[in-house]
């Protein structure tokens, strides 16, 4: 009986020790991820580890942010990104935390003003990051340097005041850039100008190309009133197409 119990306790110390993040393990504190174990799909050769850098972004060069439209990976992932923040659908935050998507959220002040503790219940709670998306969400491309980096600059300093968090991947409003976003970005600390590879609407996924998500894609959505049929079609695709949502910063690292 002895030898028995020394087993199972060497067998299940030798699991706390393989579920563990490296920096668990280093002693770090990591970010708090309630959805973790919730995801759709199993990663393939074990849990997906939350938190931990997996590629890392463009180097800024020149001066300029680079840009990513998707993510280039041979693993069955796909991500999810959010913007705007209009319209406070109020199952978002339980949609989410249930899903374990990890979310990117690339919001714009104009819609977040006024409703911080909304946005902050999602950001603290379901391991979602948050993004900048302009102020005001206007179209950007050939606008003067001034104007865009008061647009991007305005937007993450707002948000480090009232959600605690200064964003650092910046999504231009419509995907409309031009050099100066790229450097009136870079100047406001952002680190890389994130695109989109497929979309969802009124509760369709709608794809760049072929028919279905392919691992790497990038998705965009919006808080919008069919955020809920929009946010479960995602879920439904990416089960279909056998991928799993994990979260678009551990490859922007």
């Amino acid at each position: 009986m002895v030898r028995r119990c020394l087993v199972v306790a060497v067998v299940g110390l030798l699991g706390l020790t393989a579920c563990s993040s490296p920096a668990e393990q280093a002693g770090q504190p990591s970010q708090p991820n309630p959805a973790a174990a919730a995801a759709p799909t199993p990663a393939p050769g074990g849990p997906y580890p939350f938190g931990t850098v997996q590629a890392k972004a463009p180097a800024v060069k020149d001066g300029k942010v680079g840009v990513v439209r998707r993510i280039t990976t041979d693993k069955p992932y796909v991500f999810i990104t959010m913007d705007d923040g209009a319209v406070k659908d109020p199952s978002a935050l339980e949609e989410i935390q249930h899903s374990g998507g990890h979310p990117v959220l690339f919001l714009n002040q104009r819609y977040v003003k006024g409703h911080e503790a909304y946005f902050k219940s999602i950001l603290d709670t379901t391991g979602a990051v948050l993004g900048d998306h302009t102020v005001n969400h206007p179209n950007l491309k050939g606008k003067p340097l001034a104007f865009q980096q008061k647009e991007i600059c305005d937007d993450a300093d707002a948000f480090k005041t009232g959600l605690g968090v200064r964003p650092t991947l910046f999504r231009p409003p419509f995907g409309n850039y031009d050099q100066n976003t790229l450097q009136a970005a870079a100047n406001c600390g952002m680190r890389v100008a994130v695109l989109w590879s497929a979309s969802v609407n009124d509760g369709v996924v709608q794809f760049q190309v072929g028919d279905k998500l392919r691992p790497g894609d990038i998705v965009l959505m919006h808080f919008r009133k069919t955020f809920k049929e929009d946010y479960e079609a995602f879920l439904a695709q990416a089960k279909k197409d056998g991928l799993t949502p994990v979260p678009l910063a551990d490859f922007l690292g």
